[in-house]
């Protein structure tokens, strides 16, 4: 591989050499590191934000750190994809990692929630090439079919980073100094020494051949216009439950996000093949179905996955760290699915069936998560969560295998960062929706837990127990109730919950458990439709080539189409007289100009 990495960039082979099996695992090693940092920076932060927030005298400004670093990883994704089908996979990759790491280190350093903001905002700019880039450059050292079975090792990169991340941001956030430095600050400088790591390795192991440079315009009014489309649709979504949907604010973003896509629809068919996201993709069935199967997987899979760890916390009573750690069989069913789906796609050339009983095995898990109560046992946690990984595993990634094999192989970066980013979009669109209907239904619930609760003698007896009306922390639910005004005190803050009386405590647990039994049934019905969408999928046979013999392969074909008109000419030269000259010359431009067009 690295002899020809050294050939010249105008004269690219016409074959390429596919890495043997021992060197595909060595630069996995490497894109694998890149991916973790993404993927570990989601969890550990979330664990931490809390302990962050308060030590810089700003927690009621967490959301918009969290809002930050979404807004540039959603709008730089497609972004990648376009500039790495120009210029190339390892430069922008290591561009990627190395704006990472300098936000992290930024992050690190920050004196205020607004200064960590604007650094998370820089980590997100790194953060959008990470993922797609890597699933993109697998797509170019191994073929389709073949590609299956290793990318089993990126989701569990993904399910990895969901467990250690919560064990790891606990450990950070609650000691006090690190070698000299704040403990919550390694959450954001623990990314700087593996960042590191990962560029040298990659600059090592990562041999891609030159391929011939096409002259691409950069689509900036795209760019531009698909900023004004989502970062006020982002914000809404993320802030839209504090301000109210309603609110002038929501709405202001509601008609400026409109506008963007507008602006946006219309940049791209301008643009044309230059197009940050060609709209011509669209008329590619598998893509534009994809899409929205992506979409709804999205909706489902983070908006029903935030309220988990919710409930294990809140009626649980558990830890960051032991919610972290109660979710690692839904991590092991990830994984299951994921290696059974890449194995069995490598020796059959089949992959549509598991994103349809992926998505059946998630719609069935969300619909069981819906059935929780406040004194379900872990077993049935446990159980289900297994379910929903599995589904979970079987459908990710031979979704973008679908998209990455049906697209032609020049686009494959911008196809596989659109499907990703139509990913994260269902995403952020599902949190906002779910958290909304949580926290919008849980204070009736609870109410009317409370209304069933104080028929009870038990109730009753704790009400009138001078040792609960002796203790403070009772104080909220007996002034509530003393009051009959039936307003539940705010869970902005819930660890108050913890030190009632359990008796007290109980309706809390048994409304919190129904709101989120809504959410995971509202999950369910989302993911019917994801059903509907991957019955809906084409399945197309896979490619037996890799996606940069596909590009060779392609060249090759387009010179082939000019060059034998031209010989045509020659001949017609010698014996045709000057007639057949004009005539074949005037067909050879002909030729050459269609070639030049499909060049462009």
């Amino acid at each position: 591989m690295s002899q020809q990495s050294t050939a010249p960039t105008d004269a690219a082979p016409a074959t390429f050499t596919p890495p043997t099996h021992r060197e595909i695992l060595t630069i996995l090693g490497g894109l694998m590191l890149g991916m973790f940092l993404a993927a570990l920076d989601q969890t550990i932060v979330a664990t931490s934000i809390r302990t962050i927030g308060d030590d810089l005298h700003g927690l009621s400004l967490q959301a918009w750190v969290t809002t930050a670093y979404l807004l540039t990883a959603t709008i730089s994704t497609p972004l990648y994809g376009k500039l790495s089908d120009i210029y190339g996979r390892k430069p922008l990759y290591m561009i990627s990692i190395s704006i990472f790491v300098v936000g992290s280190l930024l992050s690190g350093t920050a004196d205020s929630m607004y200064q960590l903001a604007v650094y998370r905002g820089v980590q997100g700019l790194g953060a959008g090439g990470l993922m797609a880039l890597a699933i993109t450059i697998l797509g170019d050292l191994v073929a389709p079919r073949e590609r299956a079975r290793y990318q089993a090792y990126f989701l569990a990169v993904f399910g990895t980073s969901s467990v250690l991340g919560p064990v790891v941001g606990g450990f950070f956030a609650g000691a006090e100094t690190i070698l000299g430095v704040e403990g919550w600050r390694w959450v954001f400088l623990i990314n700087v020494p593996i960042g590191i790591v990962a560029i040298l390795v990659i600059s090592r192991v990562l041999h891609l051949p030159p391929l011939k440079r096409v002259d691409h315009r950069i689509d900036y009014p795209g760019a531009l216009a698909l900023v004004v489309a989502l970062v006020p649709l982002l914000v809404v979504a993320e802030q839209g439950r504090i301000w109210g949907w309603d609110s002038t604010r929501s709405i202001a973003c509601y008609v400026i996000g409109v506008f963007g896509v507008v602006a946006f629809i219309l940049a791209e068919r301008y643009a044309k093949a230059d197009a940050i996201l060609p709209l011509y993709l669209f008329r590619n069935r598998t893509f534009s179905v994809g899409a929205g199967a992506n979409t709804v997987i999205g909706l489902g899979m983070f908006g029903g996955l935030a309220t988990l760890p919710l409930y294990l916390q809140i009626v649980k009573g558990q830890t960051p760290t032991e919610a972290g750690l109660t979710l690692i069989p839904f991590t092991l069913g990830i994984m299951t699915g994921s290696i059974v789906a890449g194995q069995t796609t490598s020796r059959t050339g089949r992959y549509k069936l598991f994103p349809v009983a992926g998505t059946i095995l998630m719609g069935v898990g969300a619909l069981l998560f819906s059935r929780l109560e406040a004194g379900t046992g872990l077993p049935f946690v446990f159980a289900v969560s297994i379910i929903f990984g599995l589904g979970l595993g079987f459908t990710m990634q031979p979704l973008v295998l679908a998209v990455q094999n049906a697209v032609p192989v020049r686009d494959m970066g911008v196809a596989t960062s659109s499907s990703l980013f139509f990913r994260q979009m269902g995403g952020t669109l599902g949190t906002a929706v779910f958290l909304s209907v949580l926290f919008s239904t849980v204070g009736g619930n609870i109410a009317s837990a409370f209304r069933t609760a104080s028929a009870t003698p038990e109730f009753q007896a704790a009400v009138a127990d001078p040792a609960v009306q002796a203790d403070p922390a009772n104080a909220p639910v007996l002034e509530m109730l003393q009051g009959g005004s039936g307003t539940v005190p705010s869970l902005d803050d819930s660890s108050f919950i913890n030190n009632l009386d359990p008796r007290l405590a109980q309706p809390f647990l048994d409304g919190f458990a129904q709101s989120v039994d809504t959410v995971l049934l509202l999950a369910a019905i989302i993911m019917a439709f994801g059903v509907i969408l991957t019955v809906l999928l084409p399945e197309l046979p896979l490619r037996n080539v890799s996606g940069i013999q596909g590009r060779f392969d392609e060249a090759a074909a387009a010179e082939a189409t000019v060059e034998p008109p031209a010989q045509a000419a020659a001949a017609a030269t010698a014996v045709g007289g000057v007639a057949g000259i004009v005539a074949d010359e005037a067909a050879v431009e002909r030729v050459h100009a269609e070639g030049s067009h499909r060049t462009e």
